[in-house]
């Protein structure tokens, strides 16, 4: 054999030897679990937090939730698998004050260093809570809120103020008012300038809705007039509906 031949088996020998060494014989322990978080805010403000790991700034959670409402589920965040005193997150909470004259909303943001409070071992889900007074809460908990065994300070899921509760219906019933307005005001115009109208209707009908208007010959035919005049009435009678309904329902 040639020297250089000899020399190059010799080698691959060598590093298949090492490769062998250091090939796992099992699965690879860790003293780390990843858990989901979920949010739970319990204010009248909308509310995100970033949850992150001061040791390990790779390690966090975001989210963003609406007021008197709990978040989904993010994946994940990394706590060790047991428990001991000192464990410790950073939670960057952020709210926003109600609107300005100016059309502004209020930013307020705040770090919080919270301890992670005790868990069996394997951990359990982590959540984020913002209590009725701004502060934030963390649990570690396999149940939700409303459960018998949840370990929170604050139990049950986040119940709507009254104030709240009136803000959005007066809200949803300006929607509702504004749609018998806008069908209300269709009719008349159809009225008023028919043939100006189903032109202008023709043509948005033509890029939203085709499959709908292709048994028609054109915003001439009668049978279109027709079609929209029973829209609208159908439309408004709805809307009329939804409003009368939203007025009984005022919190």
């Amino acid at each position: 054999m040639k020297p250089h031949i000899a020399l190059l088996s010799a080698f691959a020998l060598l590093l298949t030897g090492c490769s062998k060494a250091t090939e796992p014989t099992g699965p690879v322990k860790t003293n780390t679990v990843s858990v989901n978080v979920h949010g739970v805010n319990y204010t009248a403000e909308p509310f995100r937090y970033v949850l992150v790991d001061p040791a390990n700034p790779s390690n966090g959670a975001a989210e963003h939730i609406s007021p008197f409402s709990g978040g989904g589920i993010m994946c994940c965040f990394t706590l060790p698998k047991r428990w001991s005193p000192g464990i410790r997150v950073n939670v960057q909470s952020t709210h926003w004050l109600p609107e300005t004259d100016k059309g502004d909303l209020p930013e307020v943001e705040k770090i919080y260093t919270v301890e992670v409070p005790a868990y069996p071992e394997g951990a359990g889900e982590l959540w984020v809570l913002r209590t009725a007074d701004g502060a934030i809460e963390l649990v570690t908990s396999n149940v939700e809120p409303d459960h018998p065994q949840w370990p929170g300070k604050v139990k049950g899921w986040p119940e709507p103020s009254l104030t709240y509760q009136r803000e959005r219906w007066k809200l949803y019933r300006k929607i509702a008012e504004d749609k018998v307005d806008v069908y209300r005001a269709s009719l008349d115009h159809l009225k008023k300038y028919t043939q100006a109208h189903l032109q202008n209707e023709w043509d948005v009908d033509k890029e939203r809705q085709r499959n709908a208007i292709k048994k028609f010959s054109g915003p001439n035919d009668p049978a279109y007039a027709e079609y929209k005049t029973k829209s609208y009435i159908e439309g408004l009678q709805r809307s009329e509906k939804k409003l009368k309904q939203l007025l009984k329902e005022k919190p």
